[in-house]
């Protein structure tokens, strides 16, 4: 059967989402590789200044003094974070909103027409507007001023309890056997890291509305898409499904609030949106003016719903294995393991050798 309008709209939206979410796995890392990369000098700048130092000496006013310098590493290193960030999210803009034009180019047929989004404007109405209650520029700042006091409170609690300087540095960066994770400062690396990531579902998600909005003549409803899994959040179940106007998102046929949106909604949101396009009768269409199959495409039906996990039965074995990766993908096929066995009971997505162990026999079973 073929799928209607409305079905490979949400298909792809389905797809979409998952590209989208490895596209900031790969931003997340370029930009914590820059924090990283300016850790280096600010503990050898926070190492000097403690040796300058001595117990005997200390007092609050002069260890202010002499972080001064750690201070202004601390604020270029995050300075040049948020510049790359501002790049990433233009980029995103652009490819977002060229996206949406190409995907209404393949759905549509040739008699409709529909209007394309400005970047420049989606790029400043996202940065202008909150995500989690405050600007991309305010939660930068956050990040650096609460890391920076982090950094301060741990040597002032070091020189009480009569550390020596190397273990006041080990206990804010961590060891480098642990990969620098086991620091008090990680907390800020995965702030950072949640930031970075909702900001680029609140790129992405402007820009979907700003589209939407743009043709509102074609769309009657906003469909609220989830991935269903063991990582998905209360708030994102209870939506999943769920219809909202175009322009002002209120409840259609239900009482659940849109919130801050899909990809929004909380830090590290994956849910996303799908437009539900009107018939072909209700864009204003006569019956001569399209042939038999494309008035079928554009009944304007709501799609069934989906969950991921069904979504993904229906990928082909390359898709699938792209997503979920080889081994993944043939215990999928062959029956082994259902999705949500992927995950631990925290929604952690379990390595292949924690798979194993927890899963022999299905692993014996597909002859994995």
């Amino acid at each position: 059967m073929v799928q209607t309008a409305n079905e490979r709209l949400a298909d792809e939206a389905v797809r979409h989402a998952i590209d989208l979410d490895r596209y900031g796995v790969g931003v997340i890392r370029r930009l914590i590789t820059i924090l990283n990369r300016a850790d280096a000098d600010l503990f050898a700048q926070l190492t000097a200044a403690l040796e300058r130092l001595p117990p005997e000496s200390y007092t609050v006013e002069r260890l202010e003094a002499l972080l001064s310098s750690v201070r202004l590493l601390n604020k270029q290193a995050y300075d040049e974070m948020g510049r790359e960030l501002g790049v990433q999210l233009r980029d995103l803009a652009d490819y977002e909103a060229g996206y949406q034009n190409q995907l209404f180019t393949n759905v549509l047929p040739a008699q409709v027409s529909f209007a394309s989004v400005s970047v420049e404007q989606v790029y400043t109405a996202a940065m202008s507007r909150p995500f989690q209650g405050r600007l991309l520029s305010e939660w930068a700042q956050s990040i650096e001023a609460d890391r920076m006091i982090r950094i301060r409170d741990a040597v002032r609690m070091g020189y009480v309890e009569g550390q020596t300087t190397s273990q006041i540095v080990q206990r804010i960066r961590g060891t480098r056997a642990r990969g620098y994770e086991d620091g008090i400062i990680e907390i800020d690396r995965r702030h950072a890291r949640a930031v970075v990531q909702t900001a680029l579902s609140h790129m992405a998600g402007v820009t979907r509305d700003r589209f939407y909005d743009a043709n509102g003549d074609l769309i009657k409803a906003v469909k609220w898409l989830s991935t269903l899994d063991s990582r998905t959040s209360e708030g994102c179940r209870i939506r999943d499904g769920k219809e909202y106007t175009v322009d002002t998102h209120k409840p259609i046929g239900h009482q659940i609030p849109w919130g801050a949106g899909p990809g929004r909604l909380h830090w590290n949101c994956r849910s996303a949106s799908t437009p539900v396009l009107k018939s072909w009768r209700e864009m204003g269409f006569d019956a001569d003016e399209m042939d038999a199959g494309t008035r079928a495409a554009l009944d304007g039906q709501v799609p069934a719903d989906t969950t991921f996990a069904e979504w993904i039965k229906r990928q082909s074995a390359a898709r699938q294995d792209d997503i979920l990766g080889p081994t993944r993908g043939a215990l999928l096929r062959r029956g082994g393991l259902t999705l949500d066995r992927f995950y631990s009971d925290k929604g952690r997505y379990l390595t292949l050798e924690e798979l194993r162990q927890r899963d022999a026999e299905a692993f014996r079973r597909a002859g994995l």
